[in-house]
């Protein structure tokens, strides 16, 4: 066989594995009750349940952040972080949570927040300047 035709086999090979890992990781978003009955990783997309105690001890466990969510279909779960507290996650307008529901806890290895734009304040006052 020619070298070339072997370098560029190899090199499709390769593309064909790095295309197959990464859309593992391309996924939807789940709620809690679909993630319970699958038992795998999910991504749950929710809001923080401000009316509950988010509880974060630095000195004592600094890799672990506890807080309730409520997922897109209202349903609530108390949700483990193995990770600090993201900074400003109180003022979080959306949270999705990356991980696993142990038992009634969702186990969350990953954490992404939609924080409100800075510049909202201002959209509004123009608004009102305008109407």
């Amino acid at each position: 066989m020619n070298r070339n035709i072997i370098i560029a086999l190899a090199f499709i090979t390769v593309g064909i594995i790095v295309f197959l890992s990464i859309s593992k990781d391309v996924s939807t978003y789940a709620s809690f009750e679909v993630a319970e009955k699958s038992g795998q990783t999910s991504k749950i997309v929710g809001q923080l349940s401000k009316d509950k105690p988010m509880i974060y001890d630095p000195q004592n466990a600094p890799n672990e952040f506890t807080f309730f969510m409520k997922d897109a279909d209202g349903l609530e779960k108390k949700v483990v972080l193995n990770k600090p507290k993201p900074q400003d996650f109180e003022m979080s307008e959306q949270i999705v949570v990356t991980g696993k529901i142990d038992g009634d806890v969702f186990k969350a290895s990953e954490i992404l927040m939609k924080c409100p734009s800075k510049y909202k304040d201002e959209e509004i006052a123009v608004k009102e300047q305008n109407g």
